[in-house]
């Protein structure tokens, strides 16, 4: 969905050791003026070392989500997912359907290659993942760390979950679900 004269937006997936120096620097660039400066060195870390789906408009970086893999628990259970970070689409490529472009990349990278797909969503985010059929969990969200796990009752509602096993039922969504521990926002 492109205006009239406009050059239609382009996707392309680069993992993170296929992007070059200014490439990195060119997204993150865009990122951090999408989230208005709200986008710290662990936001850009969290989105390293796994597929960059990244949308051009010309020469010109106007979206971008990558999809890394975690592990998580899901009561006992160990999945292996793919996990969503860094979804933005720059102020002046708004409202033209390109985070609908990024997210079917996204959801294809998800159902290939993993168990299912997990992501925090802001509350701009929000209405874009529902009408794509991401679903909130609902049970509790913990995190794993040295001295075990521990809750974070602030992710609630934020953290959804996508894939052929979230459809089938295969995975409970009012388990426990407990992720890994990294820096900054453990979802």
């Amino acid at each position: 969905m492109t205006r009239a004269g406009a050059r239609a937006p382009a996707l392309s997936r680069v993992h993170t050791a296929d992007l070059s120096s200014a490439q990195r620097n060119e997204i993150r660039a865009m990122l951090v003026a999408a989230f208005e400066q709200d986008f710290s060195d662990d936001d850009w870390d969290h989105a390293l070392g796994g597929l960059h789906v990244i949308c051009r408009i010309g020469d010109t970086v106007v979206g971008h989500a990558a999809v890394v893999q975690r592990q998580v628990h899901v009561g006992a259970r160990v999945h292996r997912i793919g996990y969503v970070e860094a979804v933005a689409v720059s102020a002046d490529a708004q409202r033209q359907g390109i985070g609908g472009l990024l997210m079917a990349s996204v959801e294809e990278i998800v159902v290939a290659a993993y168990d299912f797909g997990a992501l925090a969503a802001s509350s701009a985010g929000l209405a874009l993942y529902r009408g794509r059929g991401w679903q909130t969990w609902a049970g509790s969200l913990l995190v794993a760390g040295p001295d075990g796990s521990a809750m974070t009752p602030d992710d609630a509602g934020a953290v959804m979950v996508f894939g052929e096993a979230i459809e089938s039922g295969s995975v409970d969504l009012r388990a426990s679900l407990t992720a890994d521990t990294r820096r900054g926002d453990p979802w």
